[in-house]
Parts: C-alpha cells; sequence; structure tokens
C-alpha cells in the first residue's frame, strides 16, 4: 500500500439503518422507545432483587448482574444513535469508535459469560442440590462474576488495542449504527491477519467456550429432570431454569441467526437490520422474560411498587 493512500483518521461514518429522511423520526422514536424500555426494565429487576431479602440468592444475584449489563450494553450503541438521528449526521470521531467498540465487546463478553455463570448455578441446583449452599456459596459466587468482568475487559482491551495499530484508507463508511469490530478491521489499508486471527479465536474461546458449558450444564440437567420420579417434580425443577433457557435460546438463536444468515447471502443493509435483534431486542426483552416467568420476581416487583 502506497504511503499516499493512507490518511490520518479523525472520524468515521455510521450508515445506520436507513438513509431515507422520512424514516429518521420513525427511527428515533423507535430506538428511544426500546432504550427507555430496556433501561426501566432492568433497572427494576435489580431493584426488585436488592430490595427483597427473599431474592438474596446465588440465582438473583446474577440475574441482577446480567441485567446491570444488559444496561450497560444497549447504553454503548443507542444513545450515539439517537443523537446522530436528532443531528442529522452519521459521524463519530476514531477515538469514539475505538472507545464505542471496546465496551461493546466487553460488555458483550460479560453478558456471554454471566449467561455461563447462570447455567451452572442451575445446575449446580439441580444435580447437586444437597449441596448447592455449600458450593454457590457468596465469596464463590462473587468470585466467579469478577473473574467474568476481568477476561472480558482483558479481551476487549486486546482486541481494541490491536485495532489501534492499523492504517485506514480514505472509505471510512461503517455499515451498521456502531462500530463493530469486524467491520472497522474490514476498512484497514494494513495487514489485518493478526487482527483476524484474534478475532476467530477470541470467538472460538470467549463465545464457543461459554456455548459449551451452558449446553453442557443443560445436558446434565435434563438428565437430572427425567431421573426424577414424580411428573410435579419434573415440572417444579424444569420451572427453576426455564426463563435462564429463554434468555439463553434468544441471545445465541439471534447472534448465529445474524451472522450465519449474512455468512449465506451477505447485505450490509439487512445484516445492519439484523444486528438489532442481539444488540437491541434481546436486553429489552430479558426482564420481561424474567418477570413473567418467575414467580418471586413478580412478587417482589409489586412490593416494590407498592411502596
Amino acid at each position: 500500500m502506497e504511503p499516499g493512500n493512507v490518511t490520518q483518521i479523525s472520524e468515521f461514518l455510521l450508515l445506520g439503518l436507513s438513509e431515507e429522511p422520512e424514516l429518521q423520526p420513525v427511527l428515533f422514536g423507535l430506538f428511544l422507545s426500546m432504550y427507555l424500555i430496556t433501561v426501566l426494565g432492568n433497572l427494576l429487576i435489580i431493584l426488585a432483587v436488592s430490595s427483597d431479602s427473599h431474592l438474596h440468592m446465588p440465582m438473583y444475584f446474577f440475574l441482577s448482574n446480567l441485567s446491570l449489563v444488559d444496561i450497560c450494553f444497549t447504553s454503548t450503541t443507542i444513545p450515539k444513535m439517537l443523537v446522530n438521528i436528532q443531528t442529522q449526521t452519521k459521524v463519530i470521531t476514531y477515538a469514539g469508535c475505538i472507545t464505542q467498540m471496546y465496551f461493546f465487546i466487553h460488555f458483550a463478553g460479560l453478558d456471554d459469560f454471566i449467561l455461563t455463570v447462570m447455567a451452572y448455578d442451575r445446575y449446580v441446583a439441580i444435580c447437586h442440590p444437597l449441596h448447592y449452599t455449600v458450593i454457590m456459596n457468596p465469596r464463590r459466587c462473587g468470585l466467579l462474576v469478577l473473574v467474568s468482568w476481568i477476561i472480558s475487559i482483558l479481551n476487549s482491551l486486546l482486541e481494541s488495542i490491536m485495532v489501534l495499530d492499523l492504517s485506514f484508507c480514505s472509505d471510512l463508511k461503517i455499515p451498521r449504527f456502531f462500530c463493530e469490530l469486524k467491520e472497522v478491521v474490514q476498512l484497514a489499508c494494513s495487514d489485518t491477519l493478526p487482527n483476524d486471527i484474534m478475532m476467530y479465536f477470541s470467538t472460538g474461546m470467549l463465545a464457543g467456550g461459554p456455548l459449551t458449558g451452558i449446553l453442557y450444564s443443560y445436558s446434565k440437567i435434563v438428565s437430572s429432570i427425567y431421573a426424577i420420579p414424580s411428573a410435579h417434580g419434573k415440572y417444579k425443577a424444569f420451572s427453576t431454569c426455564a426463563s435462564h433457557l429463554s434468555v439463553v435460546s434468544l441471545f445465541y438463536g439471534t447472534v448465529l441467526g445474524v451472522y450465519l444468515g449474512s455468512a449465506g447471502t451477505y447485505s450490509s443493509q439487512s445484516s445492519a437490520t439484523a444486528s438489532v435483534m442481539y444488540t437491541v431486542v434481546t436486553p429489552m426483552l430479558n426482564p420481561f422474560i424474567y418477570s413473567l416467568r418467575n414467580k418471586d420476581i413478580k412478587r417482589a416487583l409489586k412490593r416494590f411498587l407498592g411502596r
């Protein structure tokens, strides 16, 4: 690559979901509503869990952490999108793009880890009920969340630092409403092989690993449930992990659907629209899934709102 083709990067362009002016007010209202619902719904879960002593258990401790992560996850992308629509601009600074990309990778990975820890918690509760309080003691629960944060921070920091070493050319249009790592790397003029290797390694270890752990946990859970003699016992055991299983299915189903679908017939516009599913819709639906399918959460929410 000739040096003359490389520019000093000061900003990127986020193309968003649509360039049609008449759709911008609709998109603004839609995403503002979804963002407010996401923040309010997850905040209510956190407040309900923290205010009700009956919910001071590992299961709900992890749930409140998941809600906090979902609030942060959506806050890394939607506010910037709303500002761009309101100001009728598509610009995001280079520093802003790298920062947004860092927090997006961090909270996406953390979301993945928390879901895995929650699967482990359900595995211990159903497969080793007599030792549950010993295994899932407060110290171990805190340590699991702390390790999840540390690994996620290190991974996102490494991937973001590697992007800083890339040189970019003049075409800096990102076909998303946020700075996604893969899209940013594809805009580089310099050699991106180390970045590609790191992305595939990270995806395999930090996405494939947790998914394998979740599948293993639920294979053991299903085996244990089938071994329960009474139908009522089976239903009660399954109901304790139904909400988590629904959230896991929604999270991984949308992510795999987006990336497998875009790999088959790639379309920047359709892929950008599909990415809304796991970046916006899934965090918004999580509190509804847990509050509607969990009697303890519904009871705690009624008490809290009744105050």
